[in-house]
């Protein structure tokens, strides 16, 4: 089992955010780095207990749906 990713802390890049899931950070002056936790949130209280994996699974669902939408419509994803 993996430890939970509670909060990312990337010191080579600036914080732009830390939402109830996600952290974003600038990697230059076009591309955005997304790193999704396995914060839970609920009614809009992050829990203090984060699922193992979560981040995992939210980021491959993601994943699924941009390469298979990628010709209908534009995403944001240039690698996982």
């Amino acid at each position: 089992m993996t430890t939970p990713l509670f909060e990312s802390t990337i010191k080579s890049l600036p914080l732009l955010g830390r939402g109830k899931v996600r952290d974003i950070y600038a990697v230059d002056a076009d591309k955005l780095l997304i790193v999704t936790s396995d914060r839970l949130s609920a009614f809009d209280v992050i829990l203090p207990n984060p699922i193992p994996d979560k981040g995992r699974v939210l980021v491959a669902m993601a994943n699924f749906w941009f390469e298979r939408l990628g010709h209908v419509v534009p995403n944001q994803l240039t690698g996982v």
